[in-house]
């Protein structure tokens, strides 16, 4: 062994002893790609699986995935990160486990489409330690790590798209909120391998929270909106980031799946209801955090204009057809849904949060109140069966 490779070899043993006295491991068989850091989780007890603490590549986003699309994670996975700020290790915390593939369209038919967890917004860190514990485990675990800074993708800027559409013709039409652009969050767009998906006309908008952390500036909301999208491409193997629109805790909306924000494009959002709707996702949890004004009254303004493009009353009922057995419903079945619905609304989840989804009356009455009657309907809709498919409008 040469001088050089002897001194290589004793300060990498040096460097692992030190990891070992502070009971850390080396991310073993871990691999990256723009901006994902993933490490594998040992097979073993099909009960219960962990990681132990170790030091990891830079991230700010963490989420843990499967093999199997169709499986269901039925139990626990919770995580703890190190902050790279101070270093100090944080409590144990939950994933939402609640997260399904979409029934149809590219976001399932891709091969490498993934099972996971919902992601969850730790801020810096550069350590992870997981433990994961259900009636049965999926296979193929792994921790996913995004780094949203990292990548040819990564594009620092606030800049805002003005609002320079007008209103639509229609008696439910309101102006168009102002959306930040894909643009300005930073989407790699070459990580979106296929063209969007459109469906019929909109015919309800579905609300969501990302089940995140509360604790975020609304500075960080550009690279939280990044590192769901490489979370749900690079991670899930879906074509784009699953939802229409996002809406930070200040009310900055932003532009999610492309295709156009004024077009009817099938989204990954609502797991038997993704055809013929939109979708907003706040990003936070709001199982027991409120929510303030601006960040209803950002939803509302989403939803009515959404809707007022198809001259929809933000205020009123749809029949909807489920596409997919999804434990609420049976594929086919048919139910009556507000048209600005939470996302338990259609599927058994808790999302979008028990607070944002009382606010949900009053999100619809703020989107009536945004909508300009232009002219008085000709006369009222006829009162129709539940049998009946109403899903023209």
């Amino acid at each position: 062994m040469t001088p050089r490779l002897l001194r290589t070899a004793v300060a990498t043993a040096l460097a692992l002893g030190a990891l070992g006295a502070l009971g850390l491991t080396q991310p073993a068989r871990a691999a990256s790609s723009d901006g994902v850091h993933t490490v594998r989780v040992p097979d073993g007890d099909p009960h219960e699986r962990s990681l132990a603490p170790r030091t990891t590549e830079p991230f700010s986003l963490i989420g843990v995935t499967w093999d199997d699309p169709d499986a269901a994670l039925t139990g626990t996975a919770q995580v703890r990160t190190r902050s790279r700020e101070s270093g100090t290790w944080s409590a144990w915390r939950p994933l939402e486990t609640d997260v399904r593939t979409p029934e149809a369209g590219p976001d399932r038919d891709r091969a490498g489409v993934r099972g996971s967890t919902q992601p969850l917004w730790t801020g810096p860190s550069d350590g992870v330690q997981m433990r994961v514990s259900g009636s049965r485990l999926p296979e193929g675990l792994r921790v996913e790590l995004v780094d949203p800074e990292a990548g040819s993708g990564a594009v620092h800027t606030a800049t805002v798209e003005p609002d320079v559409v007008g209103p639509a013709a229609g008696p439910y039409s309101a102006e168009r909120p102002v959306v930040t652009s894909r643009s300005a969050w930073g989407a790699d767009e070459s990580l979106v391998k296929d063209p969007p998906t459109y469906t019929g006309d909109t015919k309800a908008m579905f609300v969501h929270h990302t089940a995140g952390t509360n604790d975020y500036a609304c500075s960080e909301s550009a690279s939280i909106v990044r590192g769901v999208f490489l979370y749900h491409v690079q991670s899930n193997g879906w074509n784009d980031i699953g939802y229409h629109f996002l809406v930070d805790k200040c009310g900055t909306v932003f532009e999610g799946r492309a295709g156009g924000i004024d077009k009817p494009v099938l989204g990954a959002h609502s797991y038997g209801f993704n055809t013929a709707t939109s979708s907003v996702s706040v990003l936070g949890d709001y199982s027991k955090a409120a929510t303030d004004a601006v960040v209803r009254e950002s939803v509302a303004k989403v939803a009515a204009w959404k809707l007022g493009l198809y001259g929809i009353d933000p205020t009123g009922t749809v029949v909807l057809a489920s596409g997919a057995d999804n434990g609420k419903y049976k594929l086919g079945q048919k139910a009556m849904f507000h048209r600005i619905s939470g996302h338990r609304d259609g599927y058994p989840t808790e999302c979008p949060g028990q607070h944002l989804y009382g606010d949900l009356p009053e999100i619809r009455t703020l989107a009536a109140n945004a909508g300009k009657s232009a002219e008085p309907a000709a006369e009222p809709p006829a009162l129709l069966d539940d049998d009946e498919d109403v899903l023209g409008r």
